[in-house]
């Protein structure tokens, strides 16, 4: 059998432990094996197959899998209850002022006050809700 038969049966192999291990390092192994194939299958000899999957492999793990591990490591902020509702747009439905007022937010009725504790808005505008205190809506 050719040595290029051989390397892709164990850039094959290395994939089929990755899966079952799911840590990043076969893969970059197996890369390097597909390398030493393409290597191989250009008639390279054997030295040069196996240092071309030695530097495909170490720059793998060194370079891509550090970058792809952060970003299987980062998990997207979600946000849930009532801070949900922190950036949503509300409509006023009672004048709001540094004390008082409705809002309509996410199809619910909220007290609100004015963010700033000075500004006020008509009914009828709409404004963003800049934070929630209980079950008042800051608004601005």
């Amino acid at each position: 059998m050719d040595a290029w038969v051989w390397w892709v049966i164990a850039a094959a192999a290395l994939a089929g432990v990755e899966v079952l291990t799911l840590d990043l390092i076969f893969i970059m192994l197996a890369g390097g094996s597909l390398a030493a194939a393409g290597v191989a299958g250009a008639d390279g000899h054997i030295s040069l197959q196996v240092a071309v999957a030695i530097v495909v492999a170490v720059a793998g793990l060194g370079l891509l899998r550090p970058v792809a591990m952060r970003h299987l490591r980062t998990t997207p902020e979600i946000r849930t209850g009532v801070e949900a509702l922190v950036g949503q747009e509300a409509l006023v439905l009672s004048d709001v002022g540094p004390h008082e007022g409705r809002v309509k937010l996410a199809g619910e009725v909220w007290s609100a006050r004015s963010y700033d504790g000075a500004s006020t808005y008509a009914a009828g505008q709409t404004i963003a809700v800049l934070k929630i205190e209980g079950a008042t809506a800051l608004v601005g």
